[in-house]
């Protein structure tokens, strides 16, 4: 995959924040050291050799929350809190996202992660109006592309490393085990079924 490739395979930034959601502005990277009180996963006891089973059943699980009513996936259970259809979205653009940054960190020794406001994406993307079986289908196609780049992972690829401009450093493998929580726990904030 050429430089231009991922690129246009990274989310668009975006710059306005989501429209009655309060940005989650939290470092999530806790769930490498102990399990989610919420979703219940502990990514830290994750095998990387898990991930992409993990991976694919995610995306399994939001197609059959996509399937659902058109009307209830796009209703916000509260102004502040993003509907099921919002969520989706940005579950595909996480798979999106990984997918580019993994990239970065087999093609470059050490690179930073360009900064990624998911709140203003939802917004400039517009993730409520956006189509259910679209999204399902893009989702699913994300996610087994991230799977599979994470099955072509080998030896000492697992150690090379990424940084996020907060001070956060990953290494393959950690950022695989990192990964997982998020599509999880937003399946939980959805569905309310823990892992």
């Amino acid at each position: 995959m050429t430089t231009s490739e991922r690129q246009s395979a990274a989310p668009p930034a975006a710059t306005a924040p989501a429209e009655g959601i309060v940005p989650d502005t939290k470092d999530w990277t806790w769930v490498l050291e102990r399990p989610c009180p919420d979703c219940g996963l502990d990514s830290g006891a994750v095998a990387r050799t898990a991930v992409p089973g993990l991976i694919r059943a995610n995306a399994e699980a939001w197609a059959a929350v996509l399937a659902g009513d058109e009307a209830e996936l796009r209703r916000r259970p509260a102004p502040d809190t993003w509907s099921d259809l919002e969520y989706a979205c940005h579950v595909r653009d996480v798979f999106r996202l990984f997918r580019f940054r993994l990239d970065l960190m087999l093609d470059q020794d050490g690179p930073d992660f360009p900064n990624w406001d998911q709140d203003a994406t939802a917004v400039a993307e517009r993730y409520g109006e956006q189509e259910p079986k679209t999204v399902a289908a893009d989702l699913t196609e994300a996610a087994q592309v991230l799977a599979d780049a994470f099955e072509r992972v080998e030896g000492a690829q697992w150690l090379r490393t990424g940084n996020r401009s907060d001070g956060a450093r990953f290494t393959v493998e950690s950022f695989s085990r990192y990964l997982v929580h998020d599509p999880g726990h937003h399946l939980y904030d959805v569905t309310g079924e823990r892992a």
